[in-house]
């Protein structure tokens, strides 16, 4: 005797399972979509509010202070090698750094590197026992000036998309390094 497989329900259940697989897949990419964009928006607003600033101090304090806010992070520091001094700010103000232990840090990051941590670099100061997620983002601001590290952290591990968040990353670096050295090239402007 021949049985009768239902192939119409099969099919129907089939595809309603496959329709929810792409229901969610859509979901999850209007989620980075807003994310990214959210992402794009806090990083322009982070330059424009640098470019804003009156002058070392107010950078500095641009950086470390609103900066986070701006970027929805917990600590910012900028560590900058100017000659043969080093120092680094922070949300606690400007401390000295020894230069070769900065020139290290500065070598062993290419462009920005992202990652999560079970403690924050040491250039976060004491909030580094607090951070579990840390971008260090590469400053140079050219031959003979100033080049560092900006360092950015967060007390919950993040879920970064690489590629995107270290662009965005790399142009805030970036802009921050153009913003110092006109500053130091054409103190005028």
């Amino acid at each position: 005797m021949a049985r009768v497989i239902p192939f119409k329900d099969h099919a129907l259940a089939h595809l309603r399972e496959r329709l929810g697989v792409v229901e969610e897949a859509n979901q999850d990419l209007i989620a980075f979509a807003r994310g990214h964009s959210g992402a794009v928006s806090a990083i322009h607003e982070a330059v424009l509010a640098a470019m804003e600033a009156d002058g070392t101090d107010d950078l500095l304090h641009v950086v470390t202070q609103e900066w986070p806010l701006i970027l929805g992070i917990d600590a910012v520091s900028l560590a900058l090698m100017v000659g043969d001094r080093a120092f680094r700010a922070d949300c606690n103000g400007v401390h000295q750094v020894e230069p070769q232990l900065l020139l290290r840090w500065i070598d062993q990051v290419e462009g920005v590197s992202m990652r999560a941590v079970p403690h924050g670099h040491p250039l976060f100061g004491p909030a580094c026992e607090l951070i579990r997620a840390e971008a260090l983002i590469s400053i140079d601001c050219g031959d003979r000036l100033p080049a560092g590290l900006l360092t950015l952290g967060q007390r919950s591990e993040l879920d970064l998309d690489a590629r995107h968040g270290s662009e965005l990353l790399m142009f805030l670096g970036r802009s921050l390094a153009a913003i110092i050295r006109r500053w130091l090239v054409d103190p005028k402007s």
